[in-house]
């Protein structure tokens, strides 16, 4: 090893690494905060012979049991403006950049097109793994290309958008975790706004502010009043947002269960799909407000599992199976989690 190999902690605390605040630790741990770190990885048993996983915030991603490998902890810092003209400019955020202050940060800079993912909670590099969205916009959207450090090269690559296989919360990032770290990303924004307001509540906040011809930093602000008004805050109380993706189903299964709820909130999707609404289904099985010891579902937001104070990370899953259980008795729909669940090494089941 040499002086620049990233030191190893071992084992390692996650208590402090995960927005739900539950009990976890790892294996073992290191931070990488300059690109070189990457090249001395290979020098380490841990990163050489078990499972390895790359983490930033932490709010995307649920510990029901200890993590059996070596956790890597982002801190790549540093914003950038590469390239503008009177109409786009590039902008590349290192991964280890908050989520929140990189988007106020772009719009400071004159540049729109991230102001409708405001107060998503996380790091830069979380985003292009779940291909975050909110309110009528995903990173998909906007992204030109994400840099990452690919293990089974040891070396770097750029993945333009279509490489990334963005689709709804999904991309190649979480379908092959293990393989590719993000290191940064650079997204194409504009110089002249077009704003998307097609969300109606986003419309509706921006009407009530008195706002006929909002600036983007209008829009983020409204996004922002919208999320502190329906979601509890993670600094507050344990949470990784919204817990559940909205399911996509057939319009024949649509039409089959909008026959017995005429108003259940139904959108078309381009391919013809149709997408429910995973936080109506939880409330018609009477989960909203449901609490078990520490473990239960905010009364803010059906689709937010929290924690109370003390819920350990398998409270939090028991609670997610049986609400997804309850789901697919009643409506035959298997919702699936947005977040990373980590499960006890015992057990065989996924999420």
């Amino acid at each position: 090893m040499t002086a620049d190999t990233p030191k190893v902690v071992s084992p390692a605390s996650l208590d402090q690494a995960n927005s739900f605040g539950v009990s976890a630790q790892a294996a073992a741990a290191l931070q990488v905060s300059r690109r070189d770190h990457f090249y001395h990885l290979h020098e380490l048993p841990e990163y050489r012979s078990g499972p390895v996983m790359m983490l930033g915030g932490g709010s995307n991603i649920l510990f029901a049991g200890d993590y059996p490998g070596l956790v890597i902890f982002n801190r790549l810092a540093g914003r950038q403006v590469l390239d503008a003209t009177d109409k786009h400019a590039y902008v590349r955020l290192q991964a280890g950049e908050n989520w929140h202050e990189s988007v106020l940060w772009t719009l400071q800079q004159g540049l729109a097109g991230l102001e409708n993912l405001s107060l998503i909670p996380g790091a830069v590099g979380a985003a292009p793994i779940q291909n975050v969205g909110a309110y009528g916009v995903e990173l998909a959207d906007v992204l030109d290309q994400v840099e990452v450090w690919d293990r089974q090269r040891q070396d770097w690559r750029m993945l333009n958008n279509k490489a990334c296989a963005f689709g709804y919360r999904d991309s190649i990032f979480k379908r092959d975790p293990e393989r590719y770290f993000v290191v940064n990303i650079t997204v194409k924004l504009r110089v002249k706004p077009k704003l998307n307001l097609r969300y109606h509540g986003l419309r509706d906040e921006l009407n009530a502010m008195g706002l006929s011809n909002p600036t983007p930093l209008d829009v983020s602000r409204a996004v922002c009043t919208i999320r502190r008004r329906k979601l509890p805050d993670p600094a507050r109380i344990g949470n990784a947002g919204s817990f559940f993706k909205n399911p996509v189903v057939s319009p024949e299964q649509a039409a089959r269960i909008g026959a017995d709820y005429p108003q259940m909130p139904c959108f078309g999707q381009a391919d013809g799909a149709i997408k429910l609404s995973a936080a109506w289904l939880i409330e018609q099985c009477g989960w909203k407000g449901y609490r078990d010891g520490d473990a239960g579902v905010s009364e803010r937001h059906a689709l937010v599992l929290v924690n109370h104070g003390c819920a350990s990370g398998a409270s939090l899953w028991d609670l997610a199976q049986r609400i997804r259980s309850s789901i697919h008795e009643r409506f035959d729909i298997r919702l699936q989690p947005e977040p990373v669940v980590i499960l006890p090494a015992a057990k065989t089941d996924t999420p």
